[in-house]
């Protein structure tokens, strides 16, 4: 957790915040409401409005209307969100990059198994 906490904040900046960051990357994979939105990052609705208006009144995301359901809206990212969330991917990569090569062969033999459990725990 505290590694994926600090990826999250290297991969922010003076741009956006960790959680606009996040919800950013949510929306890479298509639109979403706010609702949804909300419960994958298990937050009240206000406090996802927050950041969503944020995003906003930056131009990274956009709204319209749900195709399915007149009563909600849709959120989705715009090209500009693209372009604020690759460069956020590249300075997180970049950041674990510097760490990771820090390591000496042995710890990066170690970590590279340990990822590979860690995949195969998650896929069961």
């Amino acid at each position: 957790m505290r590694t994926s906490r600090r990826l999250r904040i290297e991969a922010t900046g003076d741009v956006i915040t960790p959680g606009q960051y996040t919800v950013l990357a949510h929306l890479s994979s298509g639109p979403q409401t706010l609702r949804e939105l909300a419960e994958r990052e298990h937050v009240q609705a206000p406090s996802m409005t927050r950041i969503v208006n944020a995003l906003g009144d930056q131009g990274f995301i956009e709204r319209q209307a749900h195709p399915g359901d007149g009563r909600q809206v849709w959120i989705s990212i715009t090209p500009a969100g693209e372009e604020v969330l690759v460069e956020a991917r590249s300075q997180r990569t970049a950041w674990l990059a510097r760490r990771v090569g820090g390591l000496s062969e042995e710890d990066r033999i170690t970590l590279s198994r340990a990822a590979r459990i860690m995949q195969e725990m998650s896929a069961q």
